[in-house]
């Protein structure tokens, strides 16, 4: 009788074994899977917001402060014939000085070493 109760005892700690390394097996995959689940879905949702701020600064900068007025063009109008154009006129003379001194191309003296 002892032969048979430590086979059983012996059969029953090789079950245990077995059943803790299924489980450690188990319990690892369903840690890989969530990894990989939780990086697709990480990765989705990076992309996203990267594409959303992209697409607001791009909207911002057309649309937001910054942007001139726009001008309305005046309407078109029909030409001027050549014959109505004014003639062109001769520059005016002015009373401002016309400057008579040039500058010397010398090397000026520096205090710099």
């Amino acid at each position: 009788m002892t032969t048979s109760g430590g086979r059983e005892r012996g059969t029953r700690a090789e079950r245990e074994r077995a059943r803790l390394y299924t489980a450690r097996l188990s319990f690892h995959d369903g840690l890989i899977r969530r990894r990989r689940r939780d990086n697709l879905l990480f990765g989705i949702i990076g992309g996203l917001v990267i594409l959303g701020i992209a697409g607001l600064q791009t909207a911002y900068y057309v649309s937001g402060p910054g942007v001139p007025p726009p001008v309305e063009s005046p309407a078109p109008s029909a030409t001027v014939p050549a014959e109505d154009a004014p003639a062109p006129t001769e520059p005016v003379p002015t009373d401002a000085p016309v400057p008579t001194e040039v500058p010397d191309p010398a090397a000026t003296p520096t205090t710099a070493p």
